[in-house]
């Protein structure tokens, strides 16, 4: 599954910003037909990202669709499943609901689900489970926030562990991405490193990003140090097929546990293009 340290959201009626979007440090962009493009301009912004993907500087990149059940999801669905390297599909409350958008999208079409309403929270873990074409969880801060009834006061990272630890799980039983929503204040570094910090803490694989300049904290946030690679790689070379069931390795007693713990911190350096 390819990394996605850093998603960055580019609104689909934009040309400008697609244009530049291609340039950038982001693992995935993710091209916004929805909450970052106005009615009268949606028909437009879906031809638009169709030639833009045509044009294969963006190839690959993810497409925010709008809301299943309204009035575009449909025209998109028919205009990009086949251009978009996979389909975010916004607002999912239920398993049946992604079942149904299993079922409308076109076989090779990978899928990733937006987890921002109090239904879609509670149902988080049957959500994941929902389709064999779904390659991660979302967790999308200011939806859910106005469908709890929560305020402005409510940007705290750690007011928000039910809602993280949800989706996590969620997703790591489910074998997929656990990915943490944008922050939304573009200049406000100190606020973003710290919610990207808390983020990689809790185990997600990456963050939203909603500006370029967002970028290289997040990425940095998401990527193993070099100290974090060798002592991984020395856990794993410790607990090698024939080792004892735990060792001592610099004064730590470690066992299978840890050697999971490593290889998962491997895994990230690989996808980051470390070793």
């Amino acid at each position: 599954m390819k990394a996605r340290r850093s998603c960055l959201s580019v609104p689909g009626s934009s040309e400008r910003m697609l244009a530049k979007a291609a340039a950038l440090p982001a693992d995935e962009v993710v091209i916004d037909l929805e909450d970052g493009v106005a009615a009268a301009d949606k028909a437009r912004a879906r031809e638009l990202v169709a030639s833009v993907l045509d044009g294969g500087a963006l190839a690959g990149a993810a497409v925010r669709v709008n809301a299943p059940g309204g009035d575009w999801f449909e025209a998109d669905v028919a205009e990009l499943a086949g251009r978009a390297g996979s389909l975010v599909i916004p607002k999912v409350d239920s398993a049946a609901e992604l079942a149904q958008v299993d079922i409308a999208v076109p076989r090779g079409t990978r899928l990733q689900a937006l987890v921002e309403t109090a239904a879609g929270l509670q149902s988080a873990g049957e959500i994941a489970a929902a389709s064999p074409r779904l390659d991660a969880l979302i967790l999308g801060y200011a939806d859910l926030a106005a469908s709890l009834g929560r305020g402005p006061g409510a940007d705290v990272p750690e007011l928000w562990l039910h809602a993280q630890d949800s989706v996590l799980v969620a997703a790591r039983a489910a074998g997929i991405q656990a990915i943490d929503g944008p922050h939304l204040a573009i200049r406000d570094d100190a606020g973003l490193r710290r919610w990207a910090a808390h983020a990689r803490t809790l185990g997600f694989d990456g963050k939203w990003a909603v500006h370029p300049g967002q970028l290289a904290a997040i990425n940095a946030a998401f990527t193993p140090a070099p100290d974090e690679l060798e002592r991984a790689a020395a856990v794993v070379a410790a607990l090698a097929d024939g080792s004892p069931g735990a060792v001592e390795l610099d004064g730590e007693m470690i066992d299978e546990a840890i050697r999971k713990q490593a290889l998962a911190t491997v895994a990230r350096g690989r996808a980051a293009g470390l070793g």
